[in-house]
Parts: structure tokens; C-alpha cells; sequence
């Protein structure tokens, strides 16, 4: 009998209790118990956000708020500094192009992170530019980027800065407030523990009033419009109220939890899971990686596509494979959201097993030997 098990770094497995409150009868979204649903999920997404702003959401995958971030604060013809070391940051650059805004990339090898100086740099350049765009987590690499210390410099500045947490939310630190982060863009189905469908987004002061300003074409995404709505416990449009309901139960865990201990938890799973990956004999792919997933450089006699195709088939494992230039090049094991250390010692047993199933040469048991004295410390 095969079990399956998702490793991958969304959608990540949902608790048990999240989907029985999914599997109840939908309710009609303008009644008052889905006004008290709303306004308990958006006063609990401030936890997770670590801010004292409002949070709205839309019925969207993540890159409706990050869609959303570029029209709501950009002007028709404005400068803005991109990131861009993975496919995600790379997104940002397609849609602001798509908005007809000018982008002026800072291009990062796939893998790396970005050193802050470099950002101080080009806003010093270009003191015009609206806004930085960046990810927290580049989530096709498994790199993490210290945005504390780009939030410092842009504070310094007139220029927003705008993060993707889509994948990282919840599990790498992002202290929105402390930090002085101008806009925090998520979604549902990584950290948060919810089928896709809801996309949130969180601004500071400034950037609400940059909103004001902005003239480029908005409708379904107007941020405004959806935060207004918010916070009379309803929505410019129909809701996903079922996946609301799953929300609520998945935040109920995360608040209970402590999102500083959240991220703790998220932190052990992340060391564990990269001593095991060496202790194996391979090597990590990101230089600075981050807490949501671990990305694994193979050696060229593997081929990631059929290594992963094997796994999910034959062991019902599923890992998830390399994008855009690493495809068949990496392998990134998610350890994110409802998981905890038996997981990860899943994980690292099955990933041992489907390498000696190849004919890969190494110490069979290393592994998950490395993640068993992580977790005794």
C-alpha cells in the first residue's frame, strides 16, 4: 500500500481540522457569521504578519497581490529597482512591465543572495525610484535574502519596499513593523496551511499614502477598495468562503503556536534537513538558505525530472524539481507549514531510499542519523 506524502513548498499538507471546516456547507458570504469569519482572519493574519496594519486579502493566487502591490502604488511611467535571482524575482519584473513601468534589475546568480550595499547602491543612483521589489524567500533556489537590512536602507529614503513572503511567510522571520517593511504580499497554500485561492496584503503608513497617488488601471485588485470592505468584515466580490473557514482553523494552530515559536520550529526542520543533505555527501544549492525548503545540488549522473517523476510514482514521496534553468539540475525539499520533525525524518529516510534505488553511491542511513542529532540538541 502507498502512502503519499507532499513535500513540496506549496500547496503543503492541510491539518485534519482545516479540512473538516472546509467539508461543512458553505455559507452564504454576506451573512453575519461570515462577516465575524472575515474579521477574525484578518485581525489573526496581523500575528502572522507581525504588524499592527490592516491586512486585506483577495481571492487570488499570490501573484494577485503581488500584481496588486505594482498597481496600487506605481504611476504610469515610474522607475523601480527589481532583485531578480530566481523566477520569482523575475516575476515582479514581468509585471511591472506589463503595468509599463521601468524596471532597473539587480541581477543575482541563481542561488545567491543579494547583498544589501548592492540595493543602497542603486537607489543612491537612482534616488527616483519608486519602489524595491524583493522576495524574502526566492523560493525556485531556496535562498533567503536579508531584508532587514534592505528595509534599513530604504527607510533612509522615500523608496517603498515591497516583498514577496508568498512561500516564506510564517516560517523565515519577516517582522514587518520592527523592520519598517513598506508592503508584504502572501497566499494560502505555503506556510498558512490552506488550499490556494486567498492572496493577502499588508502596508505600512507611506505606502497607503503612495496609494492615493497612483493612477495605473485597477479593478478586482484595488487594494483601497478591498481594504475598506475588510474592515466591515466583507469583500468588494464574492469570496472564497469555504477556504476562509480552513484559514481560520490554520491560523488558530500558528497563533496558538507563537508565530516566534512558528518560525523556531520552521528553523530546527531547515538545520536539520540541511545536515542530513550533507552528511548524505551532496551539497546545498543556496548559499543563504532559508527556513521554507532546502534545495539540492545533484551530482550530473542524477537526473532531477526522472528522480522526481521515481519518487512521487514509486514511493509516493513528492519533492519538487528544479525551475527554469535547474530543472533536472536540483531537487527542493520543503519543510513548511504542518510539519514537524517527524516529517522531515520521512523526508530524509525516503530521499536515502530513492538515491540507493538509482545506484547512488553513499553512507545509506547518514542521513537521517544528521537529522536525529539536530533534534536531540
Amino acid at each position: 500500500m502507498k502512502k503519499n506524502y507532499l513535500f513540496t513548498p506549496g500547496p503543503t499538507p492541510i491539518p485534519h481540522d482545516a479540512l473538516l471546516a472546509m467539508a461543512q456547507p458553505i455559507d452564504y458570504h454576506r451573512s453575519e457569521e461570515s462577516t465575524a469569519l472575515i474579521l477574525d482572519v484578518l485581525e489573526k493574519l496581523k500575528h502572522v504578519f507581525q504588524t499592527e496594519h490592516d491586512v486585506l486579502f483577495l481571492t487570488s493566487s499570490g501573484t494577485g497581490a503581488m500584481e496588486g502591490a505594482v498597481a496600487n502604488l506605481l504611476c504610469r511611467g515610474d522607475k523601480v529597482i527589481v532583485i531578480r535571482s530566481g523566477k520569482f524575482g523575475e516575476r515582479w519584473t514581468e509585471i511591472c512591465e506589463a503595468y509599463g513601468i521601468n524596471v532597473i534589475p539587480i541581477d543575482i546568480k541563481w542561488g545567491d543572495s543579494v547583498p544589501p550595499e548592492t540595493v543602497e547602491t542603486q537607489i543612491s543612483e537612482n534616488p527616483d525610484a519608486k519602489a524595491v521589489f524583493a522576495t524574502l524567500c526566492e523560493t525556485s533556489t531556496g535562498a533567503l535574502h536579508d531584508i532587514q537590512s534592505i528595509a534599513h536602507i530604504t527607510q533612509q529614503t522615500p523608496t517603498l519596499l515591497v516583498v514577496d513572503a508568498v512561500s516564506a511567510l510564517g516560517a523565515d522571520d519577516l517582522q514587518m513593523d520592527n523592520w519598517g517593511v513598506d508592503v508584504v504580499v502572501s497566499c494560502s497554500q505555503k506556510g498558512l496551511m490552506t488550499p490556494p485561492g486567498l492572496a493577502f496584503a499588508a502596508l505600512s503608513s507611506r505606502a497607503w499614502e503612495v496609494t492615493e497617488r497612483s493612477d495605473l488601471p485597477k479593478y478586482y485588485l484595488d487594494y483601497r477598495k478591498a481594504h475598506q470592505r475588510g474592515l466591515e468584515g466583507s469583500v468588494p466580490y464574492t469570496p472564497a468562503i469555504t477556504l476562509l473557514a480552513g484559514l481560520q482553523i490554520a491560523l488558530n494552530h500558528i497563533c496558538a503556536e507563537g508565530i516566534r515559536n512558528t518560525i523556531s520550529r520552521h528553523s530546527m526542520m531547515a538545520s536539520a534537513t540541511r545536515n542530513a543533505i550533507k552528511a548524505i555527501g551532496l551539497s546545498l544549492f543556496a548559499t543563504s538558505p532559508a527556513n521554507t525548503l532546502t534545495s539540492i545540488r545533484l551530482p550530473d549522473e542524477i537526473d532531477g525530472k526522472m528522480f522526481v517523476k521515481m519518487m512521487r510514482e514509486k514511493h509516493g514521496i513528492t519533492y519538487a524539481g528544479g525551475q527554469g534553468e535547474l530543472s533536472g539540475k536540483i531537487v527542493r525539499i520543503a519543510h513548511l507549514g504542518w510539519m514537524n520533525e517527524n516529517d522531515v525524518i520521512v523526508a530524509i529516510s525516503a530521499f536515502e531510499r530513492g538515491l540507493a534505488d538509482i545506484g547512488y553511491d553513499m553512507p545509506i542511513g547518514a542521513g537521517v542519523t544528521a537529522v536525529q542529532e539536530i533534534f536531540k540538541k
